[in-house]
Protein backbone atom coordinates (compact mmCIF):
# COMPACT_ATOMS: atom_id res chain seq x y z
CA UNK A 1 0.00 0.00 0.00
CA UNK A 2 1.34 3.66 -1.10
CA UNK A 3 1.77 5.73 1.76
CA UNK A 4 -1.47 8.40 1.95
CA UNK A 5 -0.76 12.31 0.72
CA UNK A 6 -1.38 14.60 3.70
CA UNK A 7 -3.07 17.75 2.46
CA UNK A 8 -3.06 21.19 4.19
CA UNK A 9 -5.89 23.39 4.00
CA UNK A 10 -4.45 26.31 5.55
CA UNK A 11 -0.56 26.99 5.97
CA UNK A 12 -0.07 29.50 9.15
CA UNK A 13 3.01 28.85 11.49
CA UNK A 14 0.97 25.53 12.96
CA UNK A 15 0.63 23.53 9.57
CA UNK A 16 4.18 24.87 8.96
CA UNK A 17 5.52 22.98 12.35
CA UNK A 18 3.76 19.93 11.13
CA UNK A 19 5.24 20.50 7.70
CA UNK A 20 8.45 20.32 9.19
CA UNK A 21 8.33 17.84 11.84
CA UNK A 22 7.03 15.90 9.20
CA UNK A 23 9.63 15.88 6.64
CA UNK A 24 12.03 15.23 9.44
CA UNK A 25 10.35 12.64 10.67
CA UNK A 26 10.83 10.80 7.02
CA UNK A 27 7.61 11.78 4.71
CA UNK A 28 8.77 12.75 1.30
CA UNK A 29 7.84 16.28 0.17
CA UNK A 30 5.51 14.54 -2.70
CA UNK A 31 3.36 13.37 0.16
CA UNK A 32 2.45 16.77 0.78
CA UNK A 33 0.63 19.72 0.22
CA UNK A 34 -1.20 22.60 1.10
CA UNK A 35 -3.29 25.75 0.50
CA UNK A 36 -3.82 28.96 1.52
CA UNK A 37 -5.58 32.53 0.32
CA UNK A 38 -1.69 33.75 1.78
CA UNK A 39 0.85 33.13 -1.36
CA UNK A 40 3.76 34.24 0.77
CA UNK A 41 2.47 31.87 3.42
CA UNK A 42 2.83 29.28 0.21
CA UNK A 43 6.04 29.86 -1.50
CA UNK A 44 7.89 30.01 1.96
CA UNK A 45 6.48 26.32 2.20
CA UNK A 46 7.74 25.44 -1.31
CA UNK A 47 11.06 26.87 -0.89
CA UNK A 48 11.48 25.36 2.48
CA UNK A 49 10.22 22.08 2.07
CA UNK A 50 9.67 21.56 -1.54
CA UNK A 51 6.06 20.62 -1.20
CA UNK A 52 3.45 20.86 -3.59
CA UNK A 53 0.93 24.01 -3.43
CA UNK A 54 -2.53 23.95 -4.62
CA UNK A 55 -4.48 26.26 -6.09
CA UNK A 56 -7.52 25.56 -3.72
CA UNK A 57 -8.90 23.65 -1.36
CA UNK A 58 -10.71 22.06 -3.65
CA UNK A 59 -7.55 20.55 -5.14
CA UNK A 60 -6.16 19.24 -1.91
CA UNK A 61 -9.17 17.17 -1.52
CA UNK A 62 -8.75 15.34 -4.99
CA UNK A 63 -4.85 15.06 -4.38
CA UNK A 64 -4.72 14.25 -0.67
CA UNK A 65 -6.35 11.17 0.85
CA UNK A 66 -5.59 12.99 5.05
CA UNK A 67 -6.85 16.65 5.20
CA UNK A 68 -5.60 18.55 7.70
CA UNK A 69 -7.57 21.61 8.90
CA UNK A 70 -5.61 24.48 9.88
CA UNK A 71 -8.05 27.60 9.32
CA UNK A 72 -9.00 29.47 12.04
CA UNK A 73 -12.07 28.70 13.99
CA UNK A 74 -14.05 31.34 13.14
CA UNK A 75 -13.66 30.42 9.11
CA UNK A 76 -14.32 26.50 9.58
CA UNK A 77 -18.02 26.45 8.71
CA UNK A 78 -17.26 28.44 5.36
CA UNK A 79 -14.32 26.46 4.58
CA UNK A 80 -16.05 22.92 5.30
CA UNK A 81 -19.36 23.79 3.96
CA UNK A 82 -17.33 24.57 0.47
CA UNK A 83 -15.10 21.49 0.87
CA UNK A 84 -17.60 19.13 1.33
CA UNK A 85 -18.66 18.40 -2.47
CA UNK A 86 -15.19 17.07 -2.74
CA UNK A 87 -15.02 14.90 0.71
CA UNK A 88 -15.04 10.97 -0.74
CA UNK A 89 -14.85 8.17 1.77
CA UNK A 90 -10.70 7.56 1.21
CA UNK A 91 -10.49 10.78 3.27
CA UNK A 92 -9.52 10.85 6.90
CA UNK A 93 -10.05 14.72 7.97
CA UNK A 94 -8.02 16.07 10.93
CA UNK A 95 -8.83 19.38 12.59
CA UNK A 96 -6.28 21.39 14.64
CA UNK A 97 -8.73 24.17 15.28
CA UNK A 98 -9.74 25.05 18.42
CA UNK A 99 -13.43 25.12 20.05
CA UNK A 100 -14.67 22.84 16.67
CA UNK A 101 -16.58 19.61 17.70
CA UNK A 102 -16.83 16.59 15.60
CA UNK A 103 -20.54 17.39 15.12
CA UNK A 104 -20.17 20.54 13.75
CA UNK A 105 -17.31 19.00 11.59
CA UNK A 106 -19.43 16.27 10.09
CA UNK A 107 -22.09 18.73 9.86
CA UNK A 108 -20.51 21.11 8.16
CA UNK A 109 -18.73 18.54 5.48
CA UNK A 110 -22.47 16.98 5.11
CA UNK A 111 -22.04 13.15 6.21
CA UNK A 112 -20.33 11.26 7.87
CA UNK A 113 -16.77 11.05 7.57
CA UNK A 114 -13.63 9.88 9.31
CA UNK A 115 -12.55 13.09 11.86
CA UNK A 116 -9.80 13.53 14.09
CA UNK A 117 -10.14 16.30 16.44
CA UNK A 118 -6.86 17.08 18.28
CA UNK A 119 -5.76 20.40 20.84
CA UNK A 120 -2.06 20.79 19.70
CA UNK A 121 -0.49 23.46 21.72
CA UNK A 122 2.63 26.38 20.77
CA UNK A 123 4.98 24.02 21.39
CA UNK A 124 4.48 22.39 18.88
CA UNK A 125 6.65 25.22 16.76
CA UNK A 126 9.49 23.55 18.29
CA UNK A 127 8.66 20.11 17.97
CA UNK A 128 7.81 20.07 21.61
CA UNK A 129 4.15 20.13 21.68
CA UNK A 130 1.72 17.77 23.49
CA UNK A 131 -1.55 17.02 21.46
CA UNK A 132 -5.17 15.49 22.72
CA UNK A 133 -6.89 13.57 20.18
CA UNK A 134 -10.21 11.87 19.84
CA UNK A 135 -11.85 10.05 17.05
CA UNK A 136 -15.39 9.51 15.93
CA UNK A 137 -17.02 5.90 14.98
CA UNK A 138 -15.63 5.94 11.61
CA UNK A 139 -12.12 6.51 12.14
CA UNK A 140 -10.78 2.99 11.54
CA UNK A 141 -7.48 1.53 13.43
CA UNK A 142 -5.02 2.32 10.66
CA UNK A 143 -6.33 6.24 10.22
CA UNK A 144 -6.16 6.28 13.97
CA UNK A 145 -2.31 5.48 13.29
CA UNK A 146 -2.00 7.88 10.70
CA UNK A 147 -3.46 10.87 13.15
CA UNK A 148 -1.27 9.87 15.84
CA UNK A 149 1.84 9.85 13.44
CA UNK A 150 0.86 13.42 12.19
CA UNK A 151 0.61 14.99 15.77
CA UNK A 152 3.60 12.94 16.91
CA UNK A 153 5.81 14.64 14.34
CA UNK A 154 5.81 17.73 16.62
CA UNK A 155 5.54 16.01 19.86
CA UNK A 156 3.47 14.02 22.03
CA UNK A 157 0.22 12.76 21.26
CA UNK A 158 -2.49 10.73 23.63
CA UNK A 159 -5.61 9.47 22.85
CA UNK A 160 -8.66 10.99 25.00
CA UNK A 161 -11.66 8.72 26.38
CA UNK A 162 -14.37 11.18 25.29
CA UNK A 163 -14.85 14.47 23.42
CA UNK A 164 -16.02 16.12 26.53
CA UNK A 165 -12.01 15.92 27.63
CA UNK A 166 -10.79 18.16 24.84
CA UNK A 167 -11.70 21.07 27.67
CA UNK A 168 -9.90 19.89 30.08
CA UNK A 169 -6.91 19.44 27.57
CA UNK A 170 -7.20 22.92 26.12
CA UNK A 171 -7.00 24.26 29.78
CA UNK A 172 -3.78 21.87 31.02
CA UNK A 173 -1.71 21.60 27.54
CA UNK A 174 -3.61 24.00 25.24
CA UNK A 175 -3.57 27.10 27.37
CA UNK A 176 -0.81 25.71 29.75
CA UNK A 177 2.49 27.55 27.91
CA UNK A 178 1.33 30.07 28.79
CA UNK A 179 1.19 29.62 32.58
CA UNK A 180 4.77 28.59 32.71
CA UNK A 181 5.46 31.97 30.34
CA UNK A 182 4.05 34.03 33.18
CA UNK A 183 6.08 32.32 35.55
CA UNK A 184 9.08 33.05 33.83
CA UNK A 185 7.93 36.57 33.64
CA UNK A 186 7.70 36.49 37.52
CA UNK A 187 10.71 34.58 38.19
CA UNK A 188 13.18 37.34 35.93
CA UNK A 189 11.24 40.35 37.46
CA UNK A 190 11.98 38.71 40.88
CA UNK A 191 15.73 37.90 40.14
CA UNK A 192 16.21 41.38 39.22
CA UNK A 193 14.42 43.10 42.55
CA UNK A 194 17.17 40.40 44.26
CA UNK A 195 20.00 42.14 42.40
CA UNK A 196 20.67 40.29 39.09
CA UNK A 197 20.79 41.77 35.57
CA UNK A 198 17.96 40.85 33.28
CA UNK A 199 20.21 38.95 31.42
CA UNK A 200 21.54 36.82 34.38
CA UNK A 201 18.25 36.49 35.84
CA UNK A 202 16.68 35.23 32.48
CA UNK A 203 19.13 33.27 31.09
CA UNK A 204 19.19 31.29 35.03
CA UNK A 205 15.40 31.23 35.19
CA UNK A 206 14.87 30.06 31.37
CA UNK A 207 17.91 27.52 31.93
CA UNK A 208 16.08 26.06 35.18
CA UNK A 209 12.68 26.06 33.63
CA UNK A 210 14.25 23.48 30.81
CA UNK A 211 15.79 21.71 33.42
CA UNK A 212 13.35 20.77 35.44
CA UNK A 213 11.05 20.21 32.79
CA UNK A 214 13.38 17.46 31.55
CA UNK A 215 14.34 16.22 34.79
CA UNK A 216 10.31 15.30 35.70
CA UNK A 217 10.00 14.23 32.29
CA UNK A 218 12.99 11.79 32.48
CA UNK A 219 12.18 10.54 35.76
CA UNK A 220 10.90 7.40 37.18
CA UNK A 221 9.00 9.24 40.37
CA UNK A 222 6.78 11.98 39.97
CA UNK A 223 6.96 16.17 40.42
CA UNK A 224 5.84 15.93 44.16
CA UNK A 225 8.99 13.62 44.43
CA UNK A 226 10.96 15.45 42.66
CA UNK A 227 10.05 18.48 44.55
CA UNK A 228 10.26 16.81 48.29
CA UNK A 229 13.38 15.62 47.05
CA UNK A 230 15.34 18.86 46.36
CA UNK A 231 13.08 21.19 49.68
CA UNK A 232 15.86 20.48 52.21
CA UNK A 233 14.51 21.08 56.19
CA UNK A 234 15.17 23.85 57.03
CA UNK A 235 16.29 25.26 53.64
CA UNK A 236 16.21 28.41 51.04
CA UNK A 237 13.47 25.97 49.22
CA UNK A 238 11.65 25.01 52.05
CA UNK A 239 10.98 28.69 52.78
CA UNK A 240 10.00 29.36 49.39
CA UNK A 241 7.33 26.71 49.28
CA UNK A 242 6.08 27.50 52.21
CA UNK A 243 5.22 31.13 51.29
CA UNK A 244 3.93 29.53 47.98
CA UNK A 245 1.30 26.70 50.35
CA UNK A 246 0.65 29.92 52.26
CA UNK A 247 -0.57 32.18 49.44
CA UNK A 248 -2.51 29.05 48.03
CA UNK A 249 -0.70 28.49 45.27
CA UNK A 250 -2.76 25.09 44.19
CA UNK A 251 -6.23 26.95 44.66
CA UNK A 252 -5.13 29.28 42.29
CA UNK A 253 -4.22 27.15 39.76
CA UNK A 254 -6.99 24.75 39.91
CA UNK A 255 -9.15 28.01 40.21
CA UNK A 256 -6.77 29.37 36.89
CA UNK A 257 -7.24 25.79 34.57
CA UNK A 258 -11.16 25.86 35.65
CA UNK A 259 -11.60 29.30 34.26
CA UNK A 260 -9.86 28.26 31.16
CA UNK A 261 -11.94 24.86 31.04
CA UNK A 262 -15.35 26.71 30.86
CA UNK A 263 -14.18 29.29 28.36
CA UNK A 264 -13.01 26.48 26.41
CA UNK A 265 -17.17 25.06 26.73
CA UNK A 266 -18.52 28.55 25.87
CA UNK A 267 -16.08 28.83 22.59
CA UNK A 268 -17.26 25.65 21.77
CA UNK A 269 -20.78 26.36 21.99
CA UNK A 270 -20.41 29.79 20.20
CA UNK A 271 -18.18 28.11 17.34
CA UNK A 272 -20.24 25.05 16.80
Amino acid sequence: MSAPTIGFIGAGNMAASLIGGLVARGFAAQQLCAADPNADALQALTQQYGIHVCANNAEVANRADILLLAVKPQLMKTVLTDLAPFIQTRHLVISIAAGINITSIEQWLGGAPAVVRCMPNTPALVQQGASGLIANTQVNAAQREQAEKILQAVGMALWLDNEAQMDAVTAVSGSGPAYFFLLMEAMIAAGEQLGLSTETSRALTLQTALGAAQMARNSEVDPAELRRRVTSPGGTTERAIAYFEQQNLRGIVEGALQAASTRSQELSQQLS
